[in-house]
């Protein structure tokens, strides 16, 4: 018997970052580069600008259209601006823990904006307070600050440098200062950040959406251990850390990039339809149509209807004014969500043989929801086809499941997760069928949330750091 998985007591981040340089109207343009990351984080959004010589912030909990307005925009005067929307994250969903994180030290501004988890921040923290550094947040991202400042007498570069060195883990990073933005990425990859261009000014984001709807041209992504500076010289980059090799989160294909963005060199639409379309040389089934859950499992769903050739139909209509489950914070928020946001056909399903297409199955709780609104509808089979393996160890570099109890499949065989979801039939795709759909190259993507092999080990971190003299 499956039990129903508790509520977990901190949930870490999926955020994203946005930056831009050379606009007379940054912070507007920020606002819509938020606005088009919305779905990387809904508890709290911020932005701060600068004009060469003053800095201005403003950041509040919720989404970004009730955080901004037009006079809150007036007031962020300036030609730089970044900016970050937020879930929870390694602390509480607070407005201290809202970013940017803003600093002044030595007569300097300096903001930084997070997406990512830093594994060895623990063991950093106990060391800086144990040296007399005092922390306002309970964030990761509070490390890095301290240790940009702490080596801020090297020169900022150096000091990047030297956090880089000093930091494991997952980050995609984007940092102001009065006349500078900078973005830099982990040696591993974890997250996405890309560059773009508006004219005559830079553009930096967690995802290309952000740069299609301020209408600026993808140049590239920010390499594995790059640090890239655009100033009033341009842009200039540097080598910050030695990239050996590459983890991509594999994750953020399945479920967290917009489908019409470009990350990690490929589209996420057309990643997605591939799922589906290895779903269906996998498994064979015999139904009468093949149904997503909106929005997640509408593209696998496609590619599975094309290769399987049988008729593809929108049998759950979505209530687009609710947010997206995954990522509300607690779990009486999320069940009610489900009941809100979808509502099934009943008219399409009445003694049909279904086939649902899932792009994941992590608590099993939203899906088991779901699944009865199917079957009191009427289905005479549901059979869910899920488009990425089973979710089994948890992820510590920025994830939403990151402890061990939270996940259906860490303990319970599909043919007990199938029970648990009264279903005819439960079929995963494969990690061989996923990473072939991807090119093939396991080396290119972290696929530790499937096979537990980390590319990061948390546990060597764990109060082990010493800091430079």
């Amino acid at each position: 018997m499956i039990s129903i998985p508790r509520p977990w007591p901190k949930i870490r981040e999926e955020c994203g970052v946005f930056g831009i340089y050379g606009h007379p109207e940054a912070a507007k343009l920020a606002y819509f580069g938020l606005y088009a990351l919305q779905h990387r984080g809904q508890e709290s959004a911020g932005i701060i600008s600068s004009d060469g010589k003053n800095v201005r912030e403003f950041k509040a909990m919720g989404l970004v259209s009730e955080v901004f307005n037009e006079a809150r925009l007036k007031e962020l005067k300036g030609h730089l601006a970044i900016g970050h929307v937020r879930y929870s994250t390694t602390g509480s969903s607070i407005l201290q823990n809202a970013q940017p994180f803003c600093i002044r030290h030595s007569g300097c501004a300096l903001a930084l904006a997070h997406n990512g988890n830093i594994v060895n921040a623990g063991a950093i923290r106990h060391e800086l307070e144990a040296r007399g550094s005092i922390f306002q947040t309970t964030m990761d991202s509070e490390v890095m600050v301290h240790l940009l400042a702490r080596a801020g007498i090297k020169g900022l570069e150096n000091a990047i440098t030297s956090m880089m060195g000093a930091v494991r883990g997952a980050y995609s990073v984007v940092i102001g200062t009065e006349d500078s933005i900078i973005g830099l990425r982990d040696p591993f990859g974890f997250r996405p950040l890309c560059i773009g261009r508006l004219g005559k000014a830079y553009v930096l984001s967690s995802e290309t959406c952000a740069l299609d709807l301020i209408q600026a041209e993808y140049i590239r992504d920010v390499a594995p251990g790059e640090v890239v500076i655009i100033d009033a010289n341009g842009l200039r980059s540097f080598k910050g850390i030695e990239s050996h090799k590459r983890a991509h989160c594999i994750f953020e294909f399945i479920y967290f990039a917009r489908p019409d963005s470009y990350i990690f060199g490929q589209n996420v639409y057309s990643f997605r339809k591939t799922l589906g379309a290895a779903l269906a040389k996998e498994v064979d089934v015999k139904a009468d149509f093949v149904m997503p859950f909106p929005d997640s499992g509408n593209y696998a769903a496609v590619g599975y209807a094309q290769a399987a050739k049988i008729p593809l139909e929108l049998a759950v209509i979505r209530n687009h004014y609710v947010d997206r489950t995954f990522i509300q914070p607690s779990q009486s928020m999320r069940d009610f969500g489900v009941r809100v946001k979808l509502n099934p056909v009943k008219e399409m399903i009445y003694g049909r043989r279904v086939i649902i297409m899932e792009d994941s199955i992590v608590r099993g709780t939203t899906s088991l929801t779901r699944i009865r609104a199917i079957r009191e509808a009427g289905a005479k089979e549901i059979t869910m086809l899920v488009s990425c393996p089973p979710i089994r160890f948890p992820c510590y570099y920025g994830i939403d499941f990151s402890t061990s109890g939270e996940l259906i499949a860490e303990n319970h065989s599909v043919e007990e997760i199938r029970r648990f979801l009264e279903l005819d039939r439960l079929h995963y795709l494969s990690i061989d069928a996923m990473l072939k759909s991807a090119g093939g190259d396991p080396n290119r993507f972290c696929l530790a949330c499937f096979n537990g092999h980390y590319p990061v080990p948390v546990d060597d971190y764990k109060g082990k750091f010493q800091l430079e003299q």
